[in-house]
């Protein structure tokens, strides 16, 4: 009786928000000017707080699907393997092998496409690590472009592993931030503390930006 109840609730949750979205219509500003209004029929509405909890459910289902049928992850602890990372609206599939790894990108494709999304070829890439194999990972027979560094959030990402490139790249901003402000270094008529503020503030933070996690 219970479940029942549960179900029930839970239909009828679900026709109030899709009533929320029929019929809805919008406008842009597209240089300077308002468009004439238009259908809305697909993805969610701007600056609705729903919306951004109705898009976290529906990756997560594409997961679910994409990964309840084999283990294509990569070995995370003795009992449990890791498909993916996800941030946002990105995701970053995991797995051990190249065949692994075009089952689980033509799953997530084809449970995608069931409810109105595409994986955009051209923002999919690919990224190997301590692997031999070099042979594509493709969608609806396109190749992805492989990569041999990325970066994402400031944060690099290279075919080597570990934190080398990213550290040699934080270095590289910090050093350009330092340069940039020579006069500052430079300059008579500030004190010490006032100059080891801005250092702190402007350099400092460039070089150990995304340190904390």
């Amino acid at each position: 009786m219970e479940t029942s109840s549960t179900l029930r609730r839970a239909s009828e949750d679900s026709q109030i928000i899709q009533n929320s979205y029929d019929g809805i219509h919008c406008k842009i500003v597209h240089g300077g000017q308002l468009t004439n209004s238009f259908d809305v029929k697909t993805g969610v509405r701007q600056d609705c707080l729903l919306s951004l909890y109705l898009f976290l459910l529906l990756i997560d289902w594409i997961m679910e699907m994409s990964t309840s049928e084999g283990k294509h992850g990569i070995q995370w602890t003795s009992e449990m393997q890791l498909d993916d990372l996800d941030f946002a609206d990105d995701l970053a599939l995991r797995s051990h092998t190249q065949q692994q790894m075009q089952e689980k990108t033509t799953s997530v494709a084809a449970a995608s496409a069931t409810v109105g999304l595409n994986m955009h070829k051209g923002k999919s890439k690919i990224l190997r690590y301590n692997t031999a194999c070099t042979n594509p990972i493709t969608i609806d027979g396109e190749d992805l472009e492989d990569l041999k560094t990325s970066t994402y959030l400031g944060s690099v990402i290279d075919e080597q592993g570990g934190s080398d490139a990213h550290v040699k790249a934080r270095i590289g901003k910090a050093r350009t931030a330092y340069l940039q402000l020579r006069n500052i270094w430079n300059s008579k008529q500030l004190s010490i503390n006032t100059t080891v503020r801005i250092l702190s503030t402007n350099v400092k933070t460039v070089l150990l930006y995304g340190a904390e996690t």
